[in-house]
């Protein structure tokens, strides 16, 4: 890993979080896994797919054979509490970055035009609604300084600088305890106007 890597802290475990900073895909995949489940977990799964199958290059995981690899994912510790259909996930998204962005994640917000165009690439992946693209842009910005132009305006709140809306704002165990507790309140909140 290089020196000016920035080293994410998401998972709050330093395997995982040394395989989130040094691998662009293993970033996507823990996003991917980041639903219905606590966040630190599924920011871990990347590391437990590394550990059990190897690597985690798109080409070899969008080829491993499905049921194989859904039984490695779902072996506890699981990578999300829905194991088996989060492999199925896992493996279309590597599909995609093999056949889309030819195996380098990065590409994705690499080449990206801009603010707009980046967005726009995030939605069109397997399992990334629009909040999903918007969080993972943020995190893109606030983590690892991707900033084409018009990325605020594009991602719109997830952006703001000092706020603990969600994973883009975690960088320690505290600033994950203020994201949990700005969840809870949103939540709560939501259940307030229902």
């Amino acid at each position: 890993m290089a020196s000016a890597q920035p080293t994410i802290r998401i998972a709050q475990d330093e395997h995982a979080d040394e395989v989130l900073s040094g691998d662009p895909f293993a970033l996507l995949v823990g996003m991917l896994l980041d639903q219905q489940y606590p966040m630190e977990h599924a920011f871990r799964g990347p590391a437990k797919i590394l550990d059990r199958f190897g690597t985690l290059d798109p080409a070899r995981i969008a080829e491993a054979e499905p049921e194989a690899f859904a039984d490695l994912c779902a072996t506890p510790p699981a990578i999300h509490r829905y194991g088996r259909s989060m492999a199925g996930r896992v493996q279309g998204l590597a599909t995609v970055v093999r056949d889309e962005y030819g195996g380098r994640a990065e590409t994705i917000w690499t080449e990206a035009a801009d603010g707009t165009d980046l967005l726009a690439r995030l939605k069109a992946l397997p399992g990334f609604g629009d909040q999903k693209a918007r969080i993972f842009a943020a995190l893109l910005g606030k983590q690892l300084g991707v900033r084409p132009a018009g990325w605020q305006e594009a991602i719109g709140p997830y952006a703001e600088d000092g706020s603990y809306r969600s994973v883009a704002d975690v960088v320690d165990d505290v600033s994950l305890q203020k994201v949990r507790e700005f969840k809870q309140a949103a939540k709560a909140a939501a259940k307030k106007k229902a």
